[in-house]
């Protein structure tokens, strides 16, 4: 696992660590030069407050990505991460699109 991040909001006790991994950290640049930080943004607050939130719905992926869930960024990205709950981790996999 590697960064935490604050993802832009003020982190409180009860609050899941996030997590990235190096692709996920690259995704994150992407995302910047694409214009869509804000919206990923959005989403790592969700998720650290709490990670089983709906709306916006969850998928549970299935396949080489089983165990992981996915949330959109706009229609074509996907934030990819999995759940630790003994951990309150949520550790951030991919957050450009997962069909690659």
């Amino acid at each position: 696992m590697a960064t935490q991040s604050k993802a832009g909001g003020k982190k409180h006790a009860d609050d899941w660590e996030v997590v990235f991994t190096k692709l996920a950290q690259k995704d994150a640049r992407k995302l910047y030069d694409a214009g869509l930080r804000q919206k990923a943004e959005v989403l790592l607050d969700l998720l650290m407050k709490n990670p089983f939130q709906t709306p916006p719905p969850y998928e549970k992926l299935v396949g080489d990505l089983a165990g992981a869930c996915s949330r959109r960024i706009n229609i074509k990205h996907r934030l990819v991460y999995q759940i630790y709950r003994k951990e309150r981790t949520v550790k951030v996999l991919r957050m450009w699109t997962h069909y690659d």
